[in-house]
């Protein structure tokens, strides 16, 4: 939610896009200049002034709310106590998981058994939760960045090891559009960050092309999860066999 010294700056920038001088706002508001410019400088006051600014701008309060709200910075993590509350109801868990995918609700509702009301519900929660900004009509922001990376040993991540890793690696991967690689080596330690940045950026295009094929009818699209990872790491049969190091 919006803070009011936030709505005070966005105001502030307002009042110089529309060219408005502080007498010129304290003559609209029927106030002496010197509480005007007292006012805006502490960056603190009653929501009835700054509707009575908003007024004098001829802009809506909710739009001015709207676009603080578009400014603030995007959450590229969780805290543990977010993901400790997602995790907590499965129907909520896969609510957050639907609006990554950024689904509408009429998508959640015709795919899954959950009614209008309970996927609202369970959006409002997620808008307590600072996940997303719930607004008319049940349309929401997701206020995640396009970076945003689930805790590595939060929550979230070990309710999926503990209960989906299995089941996903259980599949045979040889489908039309699916694929298992397992590539094993030893590269210089400096190269490693940037393989991982071109792994990040491959599944940036997955989820882009997720976004652009909505446009598509459901029947030409499938369902796919995409799971990247690498890590330092030696199976550990192998490494029982490792001879002592030398010292």
């Amino acid at each position: 939610m919006s803070t009011t010294a936030d709505l005070v700056k966005a105001l502030k920038k307002e009042l110089k896009a529309a060219q408005m001088t502080y007498a010129d706002l304290a003559q609209a508001l029927g106030m002496a200049e010197s509480s005007v410019k007292r006012m805006l400088a502490r960056g603190d006051m009653p929501l009835s002034r700054i509707d009575a600014i908003c007024r004098a701008l001829r802009i809506d309060f909710a739009d001015l709310a709207r676009r603080v709200a578009d400014n603030q910075p995007l959450l590229a993590e969780l805290s543990q106590e977010q993901e400790r509350a997602v995790v907590a109801d499965k129907r909520l868990l896969l609510m957050a998981i639907c609006v990554l995918s950024q689904w509408t609700l009429e998508q959640v509702t015709s795919a899954y058994r959950l009614s209008e009301a309970e996927a609202v519900k369970y959006l409002a929660q997620l808008d307590r939760l600072g996940i997303i900004e719930l607004r008319p009509l049940n349309r929401y922001r997701l206020k995640l960045a396009k970076t945003f990376r689930w805790r590595p040993h939060g929550p979230v991540m070990e309710f999926f090891r503990e209960n989906a890793l299995l089941d996903y690696f259980s599949g045979g991967f040889d489908g039309a559009g699916e694929g298992l690689l397992l590539v094993h080596g030893s590269i210089a330690r400096s190269l490693a960050p940037a393989l991982v940045e071109r792994l990040q950026r491959v599944a940036q295009d997955f989820a882009q092309q997720h976004l652009a094929d909505q446009r598509l009818p459901e029947q030409e699209r499938e369902g796919y999860t995409l799971l990247l990872a690498m890590r330092s790491w030696e199976f550990a049969a192998f490494a029982q066999m490792r001879r002592a190091a030398r010292i």
